[in-house]
């Protein structure tokens, strides 16, 4: 595995010429995910009735386990073939790779985060450690649409055996950017996090290599 700058480099190369898009994907999937979460915002400035507090808080789950995890899944796998194949049209991809094999996708992060989750029941470091080794999930359920869920997740924790600190440390490089995103009332994040994203492609490349496997041609 590679120095978290040689992933950095990898990855403001792919991004050389192609930040207009980056950064319009990144407003697009920030819009749609807000649109989903603040109609339950609405309930804690509003004297609304239980029922209607009860059915908000229902449909932004659907929403979010729905809608917002796919195109989580598209995001992040848009920006792998930004990497992998200097592909920039990131805004269709996002949702054409999120919402191509819908279930496959919701039910594996839907696994996920129950798996997390129980992990964290234990203690908190557990599941921490837990999310570091399912992270590369969202990436192989979307190269390995054949793979079942379940197997996609327990492929990355087999994949980030002896490197979860090493994504951990490369995350945690970022957290100087994201101080100053701050100072910018949140606007910077608009570039931030695409780079931040092409970097983990970079990383889960970079693993792929060290598995022994190859980039998967995406049609």
């Amino acid at each position: 595995m590679q120095n978290n700058q040689y992933y950095k480099n990898a990855a403001l190369e792919a991004l050389k010429g192609r930040w207009a898009p980056a950064v319009v994907v990144t407003i697009v999937f920030m819009a749609i995910v807000m649109a989903i979460v603040s109609p339950g915002c609405i309930t804690e400035f509003f004297p609304l009735p239980v029922g209607w507090i009860m059915g908000i808080a229902g449909a932004n789950m659907l929403l979010s386990y729905f809608v917002s995890i796919p195109l989580s899944v598209g995001y992040y796998n848009a920006f792998r073939l930004l990497y992998t194949q200097g592909d920039d049209r990131l805004t269709s991809n996002m949702f054409k790779l999120g919402f191509t094999n819908w279930l496959h996708n919701v039910w594996g992060m839907f696994l996920m985060c129950i798996k997390v989750l129980l992990w964290s029941l234990l203690l908190f470091i557990p599941g921490i450690i837990k999310a570091f080794a399912y992270a590369m999930t969202p990436f192989i359920l979307v190269e390995h649409p054949e793979m079942r869920a379940i197997d996609a997740i327990r492929k990355s924790n087999a994949m980030m055996k002896g490197h979860k600190f090493d994504l951990f440390y490369l995350e945690l490089s970022f957290i100087g950017w994201g101080i100053l995103c701050l100072f910018t009332f949140g606007l910077g994040f608009i570039w931030l996090i695409p780079y931040m994203y092409t970097t983990i492609a970079a990383f889960y490349e970079d693993l792929k290599a060290e598995c022994g496997e190859t980039a998967i041609p995406q049609m």
